[in-house]
């Protein structure tokens, strides 16, 4: 890659290994003139605004509540508040300096709307999402398990884990990069969710690399 700087904004929700993984790279020369310089977390306790004040990264915090709280209880008033939250969450991460290339998302537990991702597009700005599957598989929360199950039902003999671009039908987006992980007999959950974690946080630094490798195209 070039010698111009490459921005990060990376979306997170827990532990932040997957967001680790990415602070490792930047520090090495597997994502070279790259740094990360925004994490924005949707919950309070995630031990990943840790590792990213450990790393001098700035950090916020931006949760759905208190738009929820704006709103009836309805179905109505639920997705007026997602609306307004993905709106805000754009205009934070749009009035950013430096204003990133690429938005990870490392394990970001909140499905991204147009009301979102349509200022992010028009902002220029690439979206990419970690997701523990292959592609048009086990969408949305609990992929790890459910491809357990149907493992322990012999519907399956691998799961995986892919990079893919973020649009507005959930972990459906073009995939950059995946990666099979083959199903153990007799395997308990645990041991599956290790193994995939350990995948994913190579994959999530390739699928960037490649990413920042095509906007440099």
């Amino acid at each position: 890659m070039s010698s111009r700087q490459y921005n990060l904004t990376v979306l997170i929700s827990g532990n932040g290994s997957n967001l680790q993984a990415l602070i490792d790279a930047c520090a090495s020369s597997i994502l070279p003139n790259t740094r990360i310089a925004h994490v924005i977390s949707n919950r309070k306790a995630a031990y990943g605004l840790e590792r990213a004040a450990k790393a001098s990264i700035p950090t916020t915090y931006h949760n759905l509540v208190p738009y929820k709280k704006k709103h009836p209880q309805t179905d109505e008033g639920t997705a007026a508040a997602r609306m307004e939250y993905d709106a805000e969450l754009a205009n934070i991460i749009t009035s950013l300096d430096p204003q990133p290339d690429v938005i990870v998302c490392a394990g970001w537990m909140h499905i991204l709307t147009p009301d979102f991702l349509n200022p992010i597009a028009n902002a220029g700005i690439k979206v990419i999402n970690l997701h523990p599957a292959l592609p048009g598989e086990f969408a949305g929360a609990g992929a790890i398990e459910r491809a357990w199950e149907a493992g322990k039902k012999g519907e399956i003999k691998r799961t995986g884990v892919m990079i893919h671009e973020v649009i507005a039908e959930v972990d459906a987006g073009e995939a950059i990069v995946t990666e099979v992980v083959v199903l153990k007999e007799g395997e308990g959950l645990d041991e599956l969710e290790e193994r995939i974690h350990k995948v994913e946080h190579g994959l999530i630094v390739k699928g960037t690399r490649l990413t920042l490798e095509k906007i440099k195209k």
